[in-house]
């Protein structure tokens, strides 16, 4: 099938390659020039563990190929996509590149096409952009709605064995044709759910709305468990082995970020006032979010005295998650302007946000290379995102090279007893 992707950003770029990858023909577009140039040189534009190894792949074998001539895909292609960012404005969705895009592919449509938004989008947008499109295009279409479930540092795996397609189609032909692209992922088709466009649009925001309820659970129940003596994670164990609880998304930290999930709760709120229906459980979660990294704060203010001025705090992990470079909406940058606010200088690493973090910070942190040249003469030491690399270090040089052996660990990726008894002084997430 000949298929067009436009917009080659996180998702556009991973389900181009996927598509590909999978025997389709496939266009990638994009107005950036310079990007479309360094993808068909195979060099990946974003940190997507695999992602590498299919962009050569499919662009050696002629499947994979990536213009900015935005009309000659649509021409050359029976089924696009838009996958065009969607960035948040004022807590709604801005759909300002989502609106130019339905004006700037209508006139190119000469025949029957089938349009997928793969645009995270507020309920009824599919159709709206449907519309607007019919009223210029020569040929007709259908409308789709198929979002997106991908995970950061998963995405290319998550694609190809996904745990749930989801189709909202506007005919049933038009449903057939995008069942037929997703097959190779979902040979058995049990995963496939075929729904109305509104349903499907919905279904995206409600997933993710409710994964951040998870977790902002999770974490008013640390911040109870740490009031009362409990041991949260201990909590997290009994609880995930309900199952109708489910052990994923219980684990107490400095809150959630990342380009989806704030924005997606951001969005379902927003939509719920537009509605008349105040979302009340999403507005909570929006607050224990946004008060996470402020109380992981005032743990490190409080050892020291409410004084942070002339301390050197060095932080590992940047990224709002691990296998990524993304800082979007990232607890990281509130935690490291918060030290830098209180007069603490900030060394900091990451296994694959250093760029990122530079262009964030500049010269106003320490970003080393190496974690353990990070804790040189530091007085204490903030986790803030998992990564594999952080989760068994040398312990003994760790405290060799701190000035003091002071752990506040946002992601209780250690054992409290095991870093007292290596001569730690340890804070965690909800924990004794």
């Amino acid at each position: 099938m000949n298929v067009a992707v436009i917009g080659t950003g996180y998702v556009g770029l991973v389900a181009g390659s996927c598509f590909a990858d999978s025997g389709h023909d496939v266009i990638c577009v994009d107005k950036d020039a310079s990007k479309i140039q360094r993808l068909s040189e195979g060099r990946a534009t974003i940190y997507e563990p695999g992602l590498p190894e299919l962009l050569e792949r499919n662009l050696r074998n002629g499947r994979l190929r990536f213009t900015t001539d935005l009309a000659a895909a649509v021409r050359a292609s029976s089924v696009l996509f838009i996958a065009v960012g969607t960035p948040q404005t004022g807590g709604e969705p801005d759909l300002t590149e989502v609106d130019a895009l339905a004006g700037a592919i209508a006139p190119a449509i000469d025949d029957y096409k089938v349009i997928v938004m793969k645009s995270t989008v507020p309920v009824g947008t599919t159709e709206r952009v449907g519309e607007r499109i019919r009223a210029v295009a020569p040929g007709s279409i259908d409308m789709v709605s198929n979002p997106e479930f991908l995970k950061e540092g998963a995405a290319v795996e998550d694609f190809m064995k996904p745990d749930r397609v989801i189709i909202g189609a506007g005919s049933a032909r038009a449903a057939v044709l995008v069942r037929e692209l997703h097959a190779p992922f979902v040979r058995d088709g049990s995963s496939v759910l075929v729904t109305d466009i509104r349903t499907a649009e919905m279904t995206k925001y409600a997933s993710n709305a409710f994964l951040a309820t998870k977790i902002s659970f999770m974490n008013e129940l640390a911040n109870l468990c740490e009031r009362t003596g409990a041991d949260v994670d201990r909590v997290r164990e009994g609880m995930g082995r309900d199952a109708r609880i489910g052990a994923s998304f219980l684990f107490a930290g400095v809150g959630f970020g990342g380009s989806c999930l704030p924005k997606d709760v951001e969005a379902m709120t927003a939509a719920g006032r537009k509605n008349g229906y105040p979302l009340r459980i999403l507005e909570a979660v929006r607050k224990v979010n946004a008060e996470q990294p402020r109380l992981f704060l005032d743990k490190v203010r409080d050892h020291f005295g409410g004084a942070l001025g002339g301390r050197r705090i060095a932080v590992w992990g940047l990224a709002f998650k691990p296998r990524t470079d993304d800082m979007r909406e990232a607890p990281s940058v509130e935690i490291v302007n918060g030290l830098l606010e209180a007069g603490a200088a900030v060394a900091a690493c990451d296994p694959a946000a250093m760029d990122t973090a530079r262009a964030i910070f500049g010269s106003r942190v320490d970003l080393e290379a190496d974690a353990y040249a990070c804790l040189a003469d530091a007085d204490a030491l903030c986790v803030v995102t998992e990564w594999p690399a952080f989760r068994d270090p040398d312990f003994q040089r760790m405290k060799t090279g701190m000035r003091s052996p002071v752990v506040f660990d946002g992601r209780n990726v250690y054992s409290p007893d095991h870093m007292r008894d290596l001569g730690f002084t340890y804070y965690g997430v909800g924990r004794r």
